[in-house]
């Protein structure tokens, strides 16, 4: 059983359509979230990795909005007059995962608000994704959002994806560096990866990896799956050296880019 909160879905409020996997605003009965639906095209498997990575990167001391379990009921969202609305929901009912709504926060753009991550943070988040093969930090689409001169982390359903085929997963792939890392946003502002890979590691351990998973709940995780994410959590953390030199040497290589103009998702 997991130890998140779980709330139920009172009134769907509006989509999120920036997403592919159309997340939309709920009033449930404790508080607004963001809800990531299970029936959306990646299914529950995005939703895992929502979990694991959000609650690895709040172990690790990083600014995450607080995590949830969602209970859509067969009744929730019956009035509502989307059809491809009305369909997620009626492929999501049981447990969905929700993100803290931030009232008011608007998304991280380094021309005007890199001064809210400093060396240290950005150097931290860079080490998250390196671990954590996070495609989902770039230029394009930061996932940061700003809110009360504070970045936070969100939307990591698209990381751990060798999850999706683990017949394809062996140890030389789990210990590898991330091949993506050159295109993260935060990589040419980041200080040195193993400082912050030095800091990291008084945080998390096999233990914490431990109770990390049990917060998946069991109706989106099989416990096959559980061992197999626990396994690949713990031979990558034994064996991070490898992680920590790929994240620098992709620093490096982006600070020695010339800048050149980029075009931003709005």
């Amino acid at each position: 059983m997991s130890t998140l909160p779980l709330h139920a879905a009172l009134r769907y409020v509006e989509p999120l359509r920036e997403g592919g996997s159309l997340p939309a605003v709920v009033d449930t009965d404790g508080g607004v979230y963001v809800v990531k639906f299970r029936g959306a095209g990646q299914g529950p498997g995005a939703l895992v990795a929502e979990l694991i990575v959000g609650e690895l990167a709040r172990e690790a001391g990083l600014p995450v909005p607080e995590l949830a379990l969602v209970e859509v009921d067969p009744v929730f969202g019956r009035t509502e007059p989307d059809p491809e609305i009305q369909d997620l929901l009626r492929a999501s009912h049981g447990v969905n995962v929700g993100v803290a709504y931030l009232e008011g926060a608007f998304n991280f753009d380094s021309r005007a608000a890199g001064e809210f991550i400093d060396a240290d943070l950005a150097a931290e988040i860079v080490w998250l994704d390196a671990f954590v093969t996070n495609p989902d930090r770039t230029h394009r689409n930061p996932n940061l959002l700003i809110q009360g001169r504070r970045p936070w982390l969100i939307d990591h359903g698209a990381a751990l994806y060798h999850h999706h085929d683990w017949s394809r997963v062996d140890e030389a792939r789990t210990v590898a560096p991330f091949a993506r890392l050159g295109e993260h946003v935060l990589l040419a502002e980041a200080g040195d990866p193993g400082e912050a890979d030095d800091r990291i590691a008084a945080r998390l351990d096999a233990d914490v990896f431990g109770r990390v998973m049990e917060r998946v709940p069991p109706e989106l995780l099989s416990d096959d799956d559980r061992a197999r994410h626990r396994g690949w959590l713990e031979t990558r953390w034994a064996r991070r050296g490898a992680v920590v030199d790929g994240a620098r040497a992709a620093a490096d290589e982006a600070r020695a880019r010339p800048l050149t103009p980029r075009s931003y998702r709005r």
